[in-house]
């Protein structure tokens, strides 16, 4: 189903029709259906898609220019004469899966105006972008029955700068009777590469024309000015006396907002927020790309109490934080029990807490409570349980948890689960149980867009009269950059040691973060003690000043082992 992975329907198509008509009439499935073409199912039926859907529901209208659109058109344009006539169909989506458009015809595939899971079940579309990586699902793995004969091949377009999703490129054919891979999946990729290359020629445009807008705006003494465009920031050091969290956030919001209206003229700021703001539009090629914020200070500001920030738990934009946040809270408000899966550090058991809300919530820690099958025993089923660290259960906590469930099937029960070593059988009954009912917290480095939004509500409060910690934008692409093995909670041990102990003013430069992160990711997959051994290397290198000689010293070893370890990190 991916690039490196065949299609189960490629060697199993016979037995997986019969499968999937198991699976709708509520018989027991043969034991070799994989386990990820039955998930996809569940979904769709959780999600209430008729498999006998004629015409999906009309997702909404994407409103404002597409900047996808805009730079795949051209592409696209060259490319359809590939097509043939009546043999392939090529669908553009935006990164919520709305079409954005189409081409060609497979009159089995039908037409669509959205291909996201909740609308018409699994396909290749939601499933790239989910993975981040080209995907096909073929024939029968499909949930609806009018795809039961076509074969889908689909590839994420990336933003050239922040690495996010911004949407798929689908070739829809007659089914496949090879199976994977699909004749057009290098047709499909050389195309989002040229899409790709686009969106970068017109990226390095835009940050360009904002420079020249704010060395504009600057000119003269003092110049209190912000240039934003909702994912960088140029901030003059007038400015940065001015920009409190609460006034950035509003800057950033109407930095997004002037993309789809005009938002020239003075721009309302929160209560005490101490300033004025006069913001006027930055326009390339007729669109507008970001805005110019003008600050004033106000002559004597009310004094109020600072606003608290967003719970971390809740804080990020991206689609799959949003999609998966949102999918939390709805499963949560049923009343039923949740179990929520992710890396360590993603914020699990924070999200837990805030799902809760503030009622009184009971918590059990299985990495702790050596002890939790006594524990569960005393609980009270009038009050919500968190039970954190499930994959650390033993047996006796399982079985008391099943006991729980049985008994109070209805329970606000609320699980977070990592996952790691095989589950047991006993634990993996416990999941399955709860797999209907799951969701599965993204890691940070796939949606590293939510970054610039994390800092602020990591940062704390900076003292009365300090200005809030900013970031210069070769700090800010070093942190995008990283893949946070620890997540979240790695990315907190960053800022609040750099917020808190910082003795210089302006904004974070690239050189005053950790090593690790300053130097970017290694060039291949390192195990734990490699990650370890590395950032003790660089730190060694840092404190001697990139000596290689006295560093080997300081670590106690040979410059050709020092030598050698330098050049496998890099491959």
């Amino acid at each position: 189903m991916t690039t490196t992975d065949p299609s189960p329907a490629a060697t199993s198509r016979p037995s997986l029709r019969l499968a999937r008509e198991r699976f709708l009439s509520g018989r027991p499935l043969p034991r070799d259906v994989p386990e990820e073409v039955v998930a996809a199912w569940r979904r769709a039926r959780f999600f209430g898609v008729p498999h006998d859907l004629e015409e999906p529901l009309a997702c909404p209208p994407h409103s404002g220019k597409s900047t996808l659109l805009d730079a795949a058109q051209p592409v696209l344009d060259r490319i359809v004469p590939a097509l043939g006539a009546g043999g392939s169909l090529l669908v553009l989506t935006d990164e919520r899966l709305r079409v954005l458009w189409t081409a060609g015809t497979v009159p089995a595939f039908g037409t669509c105006t959205g291909l996201s899971e909740q609308e018409v079940g699994h396909n290749s579309a939601a499933l790239a972008l989910r993975t981040r990586s080209r995907a096909e699902v073929h024939g029968p793995e499909h949930f609806l029955d009018r795809w039961q004969d076509v074969s889908t091949v689909s590839v994420p377009v990336l933003g050239p700068e922040s690495g996010q999703v911004l949407g798929t490129l689908t070739v829809v054919s007659q089914l496949c009777t090879a199976g994977s891979p699909h004749p057009q999946a290098a047709f499909a990729e050389a195309t989002v590469a040229a899409v790709e290359t686009e969106l970068r020629a017109r990226a390095g445009r835009g940050e360009r024309t904002l420079l020249d807008a704010y060395v504009r705006a600057t000119r003269g003494p003092d110049r209190a000015v912000a240039v934003l465009d909702g994912r960088n920031r140029l901030v003059a050091d007038a400015a940065q006396r001015l920009l409190t969290p609460e006034v950035l956030g509003v800057l950033e919001r109407t930095a997004t907002d002037a993309r789809h209206r005009d938002v020239t003229g003075v721009v309302p700021l929160p209560e005490g927020a101490g300033c004025t703001a006069h913001v006027t539009p930055v326009r390339l090629d007729g669109r507008t790309i970001g805005i110019v914020a003008a600050l004033e200070p106000l002559d004597d500001p009310a004094p109020v109490a600072p606003a608290s920030p967003p719970p971390v738990a809740l804080t990020g934009s991206s689609v799959p934080w949003r999609h998966a946040v949102g999918r939390a809270a709805e499963l949560v408000r049923s009343g039923e029990p949740l179990l929520l899966t992710g890396e360590r550090g993603t914020g699990k058991s924070a999200l837990a807490l805030e799902l809760f809300g503030p009622d009184p919530v009971q918590v059990a820690d299985a990495a702790r409570d050596a002890e939790l099958d006594q524990s569960l025993s005393t609980w009270q089923p009038d009050q919500p349980l968190l039970l954190r660290h499930a994959e650390r259960l033993a047996q006796p906590g399982v079985a008391a948890l099943n006991s729980l469930l049985d008994q109070h099937p209805d329970t606000r029960l609320l699980v977070t689960y990592t996952p790691g070593a095989p589950a047991g059988p006993c634990l993996q009954r416990l999941l399955d149980k709860l797999s209907a009912r799951s969701v599965t917290l993204p890691p940070l480095r796939e949606r590293t867009e939510d970054i610039r939004e994390l800092l602020p509500a990591l940062t704390p409060r900076p003292a009365p009269g300090q200005p809030p910690l900013t970031w210069t934008l070769d700090a800010l692409r070093a942190l995008e950059a990283y893949p946070w093995p620890g997540n979240v909670t790695e990315l907190a041990h960053v800022v609040r040691p750099l917020a808190e102990h910082r003795r210089v003013s302006g904004p974070v430069r690239r050189a005053e973060l950790p090593d690790a992160v300053r130097e970017g990711p290694a060039a291949r997959p390192l195990s734990p003690m490699e990650h370890a051994e590395r950032a003790a290397i660089l730190e060694a290198l840092r404190r001697n000043g990139g000596n290689k000689a006295r560093t080997a010293v300081a670590l106690g070893i040979g410059r050709a082992t020092l030598y050698r370890k330098l050049r496998e990190y890099r491959r």
